[in-house]
């Protein structure tokens, strides 16, 4: 079988009424993704029979494999099992080989006496397999239907996870299910251009169809670009690396990294590289910048200071930042910025320092300096920059934004990449 798409159906009212998130989707379409599998739809349903029936028919009726999570315990409202009897024409009938498993889990922690409730966990589809959940009561099921494929898995994640791949995936394999074929993504993220000016760059490739494709992905502060490429197993990604290598060519400096790669984690290395440290000052992002640096791993090897310096007292007193300053350009501006890096760098004796200063909102703007008005200082050794960037979004949007631009600039300065206009 070639080419086989999947859809993923969600069961439980407490995920519709969000009171649990559905990780079980995420996790499986990368599981699918791996083999070769599509995946074109997610849907949830509530614990409601005639729901559920529905949502088994119309996947059936357009996915070669329909995964149904959650609905598999002991209690009268789970219900997947009884439906997907019904959707595929089968009795559900005891299994003594599954009722000894469920026994002997009860065992092992030590209970005698198996729930009365549990015994139904027992009962399965008719010629259907199932699969023991080494963490659990609920089996998982898997039935073929007229040339379709439903399976059942239970719905906690760390039950599902261990039995997709330790049995759905080898069962798969080993009936044909699976081919030789993989679907391979890589993530290039970028920071300093809006969507619509990556978009401008890349617009052909985004229209890309075939075994490689390219899509695009705002976040806020951000711009990602997925590169998705389904080849056969052990062959070579050319085709991945030709596209990868157009992407690089025409957004260079703004790309930042790759897949799970933080800009935090991406600053750090550079410093260790370059054998420099690191010292922060500020203001309206209020130690979001140092959160940040500091939630790297080894970070204490080039993180050196980090100092919020809230009020204009604060920064004349910590920083050294000069009463004549704050009166001739005011706390948020260029200046300041400036006198704030230079501050904390000469109290903390490090190589490279930051100074930001600005207003976050959503009071306090000015029609001269509006809300989301930044400024960024960076000093390495005896150079320095200064940049001003306006920020549109809530309080927390703004501050956000300002530590993201602020590890950029680090960034740029450290790889000595900087567009035309930053100088």
């Amino acid at each position: 079988m070639r080419g086989m798409n999947a859809e993923i159906i969600a069961v439980g009212t407490e995920i519709l009424l969000g009171q649990i998130v559905n990780t079980n989707a995420a996790y499986l379409s990368r599981k699918l993704a791996q083999i070769g599998i599509n995946v074109y739809c997610h849907s949830t349903v509530g614990d409601n029979y005639g729901r559920l029936l529905m949502a088994l028919d119309i996947g059936l009726s357009r996915s070669d494999i329909v995964i149904t999570t959650g609905g598999l315990g002991p209690t009268v409202d789970d219900i997947t099992l009884s439906v997907i009897a019904i959707a595929a024409y089968r009795k559900l009938e005891k299994n003594n080989e599954l009722l000894n498993d469920i026994r002997k889990y009860f065992l092992r922690k030590g209970i005698k006496s198996m729930p009365k409730c549990a015994e139904r966990q027992a009962y399965v589809p008719v010629n259907s397999t199932w699969f023991k959940n080494e963490l659990g009561t609920a089996p998982g099921i898997f039935i073929k239907h007229n040339n379709k494929i439903i399976i059942a898995l239970p719905g906690p994640p760390r039950e599902l996870e261990p039995m997709f791949e330790d049995y759905v995936i080898p069962h798969m394999r080993k009936n044909g299910y699976i081919k030789d074929e993989t679907i391979i993504t890589r993530t290039i993220k970028t920071t300093g251009l809006v969507e619509s000016a990556v978009n401008s760059k890349v617009r052909d490739l985004l229209l890309l169809s075939g075994d490689v494709t390219v899509g695009i992905y705002a976040h806020l502060g951000e711009v990602h670009l997925k590169i998705t490429a389904k080849m056969r197993l052990n062959r070579d990604k050319k085709g991945l690396i030709r596209i990868e290598k157009e992407i690089r060519k025409r957004l260079s400096y703004y790309i930042y990294g790759v897949d799970s790669d933080s800009l935090e984690g991406v600053v750090g290395g550079l410093l260790i590289k370059k054998k420099k440290t690191l010292s922060i000052a500020e203001s309206c992002t209020g130690g979001l910048v140092a959160d940040r640096i500091t939630n790297v791993s080894g970070s204490s090897s080039y993180f050196k200071m980090g100092v919020v310096a809230y009020s204009n007292e604060a920064k004349q007193n910590l920083l050294g930042v000069s009463n004549e300053s704050l009166k001739k350009y005011g706390a948020v501006s260029a200046a300041i910025a400036k006198e704030m890096a230079e501050g904390v760098k000469k109290k903390a004796g490090t190589d490279v320092s930051l100074g930001i200063t600005g207003i976050a909102g959503p009071t306090g703007g000015t029609k001269k300096k509006p809300v989301g008005l930044v400024y960024v200082s960076v000093i390495v050794g005896k150079k320095s920059k200064v940049r001003e960037f306006r920020f549109t979004g809530t309080r927390q949007e703004i501050k956000h934004q300002t530590a993201i631009a602020a590890l950029d600039m680090v960034r740029r300065v450290l790889e000595e990449r900087w567009t035309k206009d930053e100088g």
